[in-house]
């Protein structure tokens, strides 16, 4: 029975943080984005946040997006300096082709800076990929 369970394999949706000018504050925020760099949109996507290190915890975040257009994003949250020497977590669930995708993304503490940044494919900008 196991063997006829057939588990699709997310490929070509990310999370990502990228360092951007706030014109409300006049200063760089990093902030987390939904990116599809898929052929296709995808629907219903869910995305559940959280920091943590040890007794240190944030609170757990949940977004919902109707739906992500193909080569598209969405931004999921502004985070905070002080959320960055935490691990982050980004839990993404999504439809696709008639089936139901989900992966985790980490971001280790202290991971996302400025030496880590790589192009980010869809926002045309630089970033860091969770894994």
């Amino acid at each position: 029975m196991r063997k006829d369970i057939e588990i699709p394999i997310s490929r070509d949706v990310y999370v990502v943080m990228v360092l951007e000018w706030n014109k409300e504050f006049l200063a760089r925020d990093w902030n987390a984005y939904l990116v599809n760099n898929r052929a296709t949109p995808i629907e219903m996507a869910l995305v559940v946040s959280k920091g943590y290190d040890g007794d240190k915890k944030t609170t757990t975040m949940r977004y919902a997006f109707g739906m992500v257009a193909a080569k598209g994003y969405e931004k999921i949250e502004m985070v905070t300096e002080d959320v960055l020497t935490l691990n982050n977590e980004f839990f993404v669930t999504y439809y696709a082709d008639n089936k139901l995708y989900e992966k985790r993304f980490f971001f280790e503490k202290n991971s996302v800076n400025q030496q880590q940044l790589v192009p980010i494919p869809v926002l045309d900008k630089d970033g860091i990929l969770g894994r």
